[in-house]
């Protein structure tokens, strides 16, 4: 557990001193970006300070200037930490609901302009987080969503949810699959221990929906995509 305590504390001094200046300044000038900013090195400062390397690859291949939908496989909770600061430009994310009624965690989030997804199964719910997530596209952010829904307890792909791929075949926006993996072995699920190794986070060349006939079709090659990156194991 002392490496989840030093990760733990090195957030928390960090993040005392970046709260208190840039969550006014997103709500004074509407531009969270600074505090996005300050909360990626914030990961980053954690992760060498707990010993966790991150090794990420071909970032280069996504398109510059353009809102693209990340699509990632979901083995860890350390999946997110480790995966956004590798992205290139400002991206929003599905999270829990739950995660906003956190103190000053959620207002940032909120500011961040995340967004809340219900896990009711409801298709109000689930389409009203679409249409939150098409207008976070048209202000030119990324978003980024782990498409199994939850986390892999084996690190083995789970089946697709379908949202994901309503929303790039309404939008048209590029698709970013992306392959994670070693984190698995980091965090496990329903664990709080974090052990030191090595994240591995590969970009692969953007899949466009208007190229494909169904939603189906396009789910298929993403998820191709993303198998082609992970270890074998991890692929059925």
């Amino acid at each position: 557990m002392i490496v989840s305590l030093i990760i733990l504390a090195t957030i928390v001094a960090l993040s005392i001193p970046a709260a208190l200046v840039f969550i006014p300044w997103a709500m004074i000038t509407g531009n969270a970006t600074p505090l996005y900013n300050a909360a990626q090195y914030i990961v980053r400062a954690a992760f060498r300070m707990g010993g966790i390397r991150v090794q990420a690859a071909g970032a280069e291949q996504v398109p510059a200037n353009t809102a693209c939908i990340f699509m990632v496989n979901h083995v860890s909770n350390l999946d997110p930490p480790a995966l956004f600061p590798q992205i290139p430009g400002r991206t929003a994310a599905f999270l829990k609901r739950s995660l906003m009624k956190i103190p000053v965690l959620g207002y940032g989030l909120k500011l961040g302009e995340f967004i809340p997804v219900d896990r009711d199964g409801r298709v109000d719910s689930a389409r009203e987080s679409v249409r939150s997530a098409r207008r976070m596209l048209e202000k030119g952010l990324h978003i980024t969503i782990f498409v199994e829904g939850t986390r892999s307890r084996d690190g083995r792909m789970l089946p697709f949810k379908k949202g994901p791929f309503y929303l790039a075949m309404e939008t048209g926006a590029p698709c970013i699959p992306v392959s994670i993996y070693g984190t698995e072995t980091m965090m496990a699920k329903g664990s709080l221990r974090i052990r030191p190794a090595t994240a591995h986070i590969i970009f692969h060349p953007p899949v466009y929906p208007g190229k494909f006939t169904t939603r189906e079709e396009l789910m298929t090659a993403v998820r191709t995509a993303i198998a082609s990156g992970l270890p074998e194991w991890m692929r059925s």
